[in-house]
């Protein structure tokens, strides 16, 4: 059965632009690049970006790619100054979490998350 994500993978209109944006703003290791597509690793998941297939708007919030972060604040500042244009600034989530939203260059939504474990604990029994 399923053990866990191995991959998710992006739709990108310039895979140089994209590769850029993981790379350097995000700083994700690059695990390889062809002509048509770039992993990355990201805690042992990879993150793929292909510029084959279409791009059509997706549903609002999907999909979603969440980046667990030990400091959003420090997170959210850093990528700030690297020109991330964030969709909602740091946020409380009722079950214990801080998150905030951005875009890659194609419109792709990702959110970096930092978990308080024991507030997710008390919500997750309550």
């Amino acid at each position: 059965m399923i053990n866990r994500i191995w991959s998710l993978t992006f739709t990108v209109k310039d895979l140089s632009r994209a590769v850029d944006f993981y790379e350097n703003t995000l700083g994700l290791p690059k695990k390889y690049q062809f002509r048509d597509y770039a992993g990355f690793d990201c805690g042992g998941v990879e993150i793929g970006l292909k510029t084959w297939g279409g791009l059509e708007e997706p549903r609002q919030g999907e999909p979603l790619l969440d980046l667990k972060v030990a400091d959003i604040e420090e997170t959210y500042r850093l990528l700030l100054a690297k020109g991330v244009k964030f969709l909602q600034p740091p946020e409380d989530a009722v079950w214990g979490a801080r998150f905030a939203r951005f875009q890659d260059p194609d419109g792709n939504e990702l959110e970096l998350v930092e978990i308080d474990w024991r507030k997710y604990f008390i919500a997750a029994n309550a």
